[in-house]
């Protein structure tokens, strides 16, 4: 049964601490303690550029409240953010080649069905990104608590309804977007079964994905939402899906809108389905092409 393919490989996979710490752990681990060493630097070095120059801080200048609701925004903005897609990689590698490297696929496919093992290490790896969502929520928060006890500045949390299903968008979609990226190294693993393989290949497509976008483009005289440029690069699709949730889905914008400058607008219906329609051929198909060689492939001496 499904049930008990996700029951198995969750408990395999908890039981797998290094790739846990590393794949799940880390990141949010660095985010709340280089958080709060970042803050105590910049307060101690502001401190002393002041009183190098003989200034003298007006009082309650600096000391407005901090508030935490453009913390969990700006955490669901940043929740697959490159480093984060990469960890993730450690994670996804482990789940879908783990049994080629161990060579534990002849044990386990006789107590299951082929399609449900691969719906069992999917799901699993859903709930473990999920995890590393709210723990990097939790991380983002810890910064912000840091920032306040540094500076001495009060809390607060004035949010509405509308800001929240921001946030609650921007995470969801972020988390579609590291489980679409963990599709290739699904696809990677079973083609190859080889571990490293299900590591390097989806970091291989996405670093020429990224080249792409940031030099390619003018070099083929693409515009970034034209269809044959989108549907070969779903990070575009991605950050699209972003600012059509909210114009604080895209953080450098957001920050400039915040210092005055212009919002950021609201990518029009047709970029959406693009966007829309790249994301699922990155999904859909990389699951379907594993569904369909996992089906036909000997795992006697797996």
């Amino acid at each position: 049964m499904l049930a008990d393919a996700i029951r198995a490989e969750g408990y395999r996979l908890v039981r797998n601490r290094t790739t846990m710490f590393w794949g799940v752990i880390f990141i949010p681990l660095v985010v709340a303690i280089g958080g709060a060493l970042f803050n105590w630097f910049n307060k101690v070095q502001g401190d002393r550029a002041m009183a190098a120059a003989g200034v003298e801080i007006p009082a309650g200048m600096g000391r407005e409240s901090l508030n935490f609701a453009d913390g969990v925004i700006a955490a669901s903005a940043l929740g697959a953010n490159g480093v984060v897609l990469v960890f993730s990689l450690i994670v996804a590698a482990a789940l879908y080649a783990g049994d080629y490297r161990w060579e534990t696929w002849r044990l386990i496919s006789a107590r299951n069905s082929r399609l449900n093992l691969i719906l069992g290490k999917v799901a699993s790896m859903g709930l473990v990104v999920l995890a590393g969502l709210i723990l990097f929520q939790i991380a983002m928060v810890l910064f912000g608590l840091s920032q306040a006890v540094v500076t001495q500045r009060p809390l607060g949390f004035e949010t509405d309804a509308g800001r929240m299903g921001e946030a609650a968008g921007l995470a969801a979609v972020a988390w579609l977007r590291i489980m679409q990226y963990a599709m290739l190294s699904l696809l990677a693993a079973v083609v190859t079964r080889s571990l490293l393989a299900a590591l390097f290949i989806p970091f291989a497509v996405g670093f020429a994905q990224s080249l792409l976008q940031s030099l390619g483009l003018g070099f083929l005289g693409w515009e970034a939402m034209d269809w044959q440029a989108i549907l070969l690069m779903p990070g575009v699709a991605f950050d699209t899906f972003k600012l059509a949730i909210s114009p604080e889905g895209n953080p450098l914008a957001a920050a400039m809108a915040q210092a005055g400058g212009p919002t950021p607008p609201v990518p029009p219906r047709e970029e959406v389905i693009k966007a829309a329609t790249s994301m699922a051929v990155w999904t859909v198909v990389p699951f379907v092409a594993t569904i369909a060689w996992f089906q036909r492939q000997d795992l006697s001496k797996e």
